[in-house]
């Protein structure tokens, strides 16, 4: 995960290379030992987004592995019947594709109606406040920072992906930041530098410009690139739907 988890297990090595289908013991253990201890929604769905990642390089793209998650771990999950199996399936609610999120959020629902403990961000996950989104750029549009800012009541974080125009407008980088300020302290940076420009811009436009970035393609460089782009992929593509909903 990010570099607010540096204690918790590597995800990756865990579960790559083996079939995602044979993963479901190692991730219900993982989700044993992590998800019981989040108060957070956000480091939820971190979590479930850096598994997701993990398990994208045992399937043959993010389309068959969605559609094993929804037809394998979903099932798998209900069956199991336990607190962390239903925190699983919240999580899946949450950061999966649309298909993943409507049968893992119908079966989360079916083991609440069961009286399977939820945990304590289950009401929450999925659907933070959309707040203020912004982007700075190098004057001659070569990279570009998109930042798109979300709150889970009072409690704030923001998910940036660095945009490459000069390899088509791909993603080299994404990262989440938790807490408030960012915004502030990111216009000081930008403002003592002439060679940057920073720009408020409102959701529907931050929306568009992510639309673009996602369709275009990615292009990290650097291992930590690499690791970041692959973990945060699916939450991406979660806050992106979350835009798309705000009209």
């Amino acid at each position: 995960m990010g570099a607010d988890h540096p204690g918790e297990p590597d995800v990756a090595s865990l579960f790559a290379p083996v079939a995602v289908e044979e993963t479901f013991d190692g991730v219900l253990i993982e989700a044993r030992q992590v998800l019981g201890d989040l108060d957070d929604p956000v480091d939820a769905e971190l979590w479930g987004s850096d598994l997701i990642g993990a398990l994208a390089s045992s399937a043959s793209g993010q389309a068959s592995l969605m559609n094993t998650l929804t037809g394998s771990l979903v099932p798998a999950a209900e069956t199991a019947s336990t607190p962390e199996a239903l925190a699983l399936l919240r999580v899946f609610a949450a950061v999966g594709s649309s298909a993943l999120r409507a049968a893992a959020g119908q079966a989360a629902a079916r083991l609440h109606a069961h009286d399977v403990a939820d945990p304590p961000w289950a009401g929450a996950i999925g659907a933070p406040r959309v707040g203020d989104c912004w982007h700075y750029a190098d004057v001659g549009g070569r990279q570009e920072s998109l930042t798109m800012s979300f709150a889970y009541g009072n409690r704030q974080h923001a998910v940036s992906v660095l945009i490459d125009h000069g390899r088509g407008g791909k993603i080299r980088d994404t990262w989440v930041t938790k807490g408030s300020g960012l915004r502030g302290d990111t216009e000081r940076e930008a403002g003592r530098d002439p060679l940057v420009v920073f720009e408020m811009i409102d959701a529907a436009v931050a929306r568009l410009r992510l639309e673009r970035a996602i369709a275009a393609g990615e292009c990290p460089e650097q291992p930590d690139q690499v690791d970041d782009v692959v973990a945060h992929r699916a939450l991406l593509r979660a806050r992106l739907d979350l835009l798309a909903a705000q009209g």
